[in-house]
This record gives structure tokens, sequence and C-alpha cells, in this order.
């Protein structure tokens, strides 16, 4: 967290573009914006509080909808957003591309709210689909489908903390187990993933 503090502070903060930046959530928790379960609420308080990013150019959710209606919305306004050239078409997948997606990972394996075991992880079609059975509460999420995670030009998949160690070995050591892979291994994206550990996430490596 130093380090990125230090991104807000001059000089770095000035050298950035910021105008050209568009901030969209690879998922997000069914709540309102001001609960302390909304992904949105912590990205503004750590982040988007302190930088000159166009308010116009983040893509919140719309919490007044069901999960259902959110999802449906949002992928509605990225193949809005991808129809007039603000993001980019994969032209390998025909899904939108990421310069970049910023992943975190979960003591099960999950990304995204794509958890292990569950169907959504082997949904093809949708862009953004709805949970209403997380495992982790709140149960009812909007999420990216792998098909538009994988079509990013670039994945930074950020893990932190001992209790997640186990997941990791198996996610990036050779455990010479036969076992269904876990969401965090199906991230491949079209152009670089890399992984981002502290200590106790990587001690078991």
């Amino acid at each position: 967290m130093g380090t990125f503090r230090k991104l807000l502070e001059p000089p770095y903060i000035d050298s950035i573009e910021w105008s050209k930046w568009h901030v969209f959530w690879v998922d997000e928790r069914v709540v309102p914006k001001d609960h302390d379960d909304s992904n949105y609420k912590l990205a503004f308080d750590l982040f988007l509080s302190q930088v000159p990013i166009l308010p116009g150019n983040v893509y919140a959710i719309n919490d007044a909808l069901s999960a259902e209606g959110a999802a449906d919305d949002y992928e509605t306004c990225l193949k809005h957003l991808v129809n007039s050239g603000v993001i980019a078409k994969s032209e390998a997948s025909g899904f939108p591309k990421f310069d970049l997606q910023l992943l975190g990972m979960g003591p099960d394996g999950h990304v995204a709210s794509l958890f292990p075991g569950h169907p959504l992880c082997k949904e093809s079609k949708k862009w953004v689909t709805h949970i209403l059975d997380s495992p982790k509460p709140p149960p009812e999420r909007i999420t990216f489908t792998f098909p538009v995670i994988n079509s990013s030009a670039n994945i930074a998949l950020v893990v932190c903390g001992g209790g997640k160690a186990d997941v990791v070995q198996r996610a990036l050591g050779n455990s010479g187990k036969n076992e269904e892979p876990l969401p965090c291994q199906l991230v491949s994206p079209e152009g670089e993933l890399k992984w981002f550990l502290d200590k106790s996430a990587a001690s078991k490596l």
C-alpha cells in the first residue's frame, strides 16, 4: 500500500494523463454504492477520490437494479463502448479487449466472482453475468465472464496473505495432482499475466 500511495504523490501523479483513463469493475457486489461491501466505495475511498479521472469515465453498476438487471445493463454499456471505439475489440475472440485487468484471488482460488465448481466458470457467450449464490457474502453479484477476462491485453493478479499460500502453491507450484483447475488457473489473457505475491502468499512456493 505504501508503494501505491507514492504513485498518488508528485511527481508521479502529475505525469499520468488521467483524462485517458476509463475505469470498470470486473465484478461488483449488488449493494448500494455507499455500502461497506461495495467495490466502488472501496475504489473511491482508496483511489478515485484522489485522482482527476473524468467522472464520466468511471463506469459503476446501476445499483438500483436486480443482480440480473445490473449485469445485463453493464453488458449493454460495454457493447456500446466497444461499438463507439472507447474499448478495443479482440480480433481473436470478438470480446472486449481491456488494456489491463486487475484481479485478486480468494483463499479458494476464485477470481472476480467466478468460484470453484460454479457453472459460471464455463459461461462462454455472455460478457457480464450475475450470481445469486456466491459462497462468499454478499451472495448477489455481477461478474465479467472468462472470455472477457481472457481477452485482456494484460492482467495483474494480486494475492496477499498466508491464508492463500496453499492455493498459490497449487496454482503455481508442481503439486503433481490431477485436480480440477481452480478459477485462478483459468486466467489466460491474450497478452501478459503477471502474479504479484507478498511474502506470506508466496511462502509455500
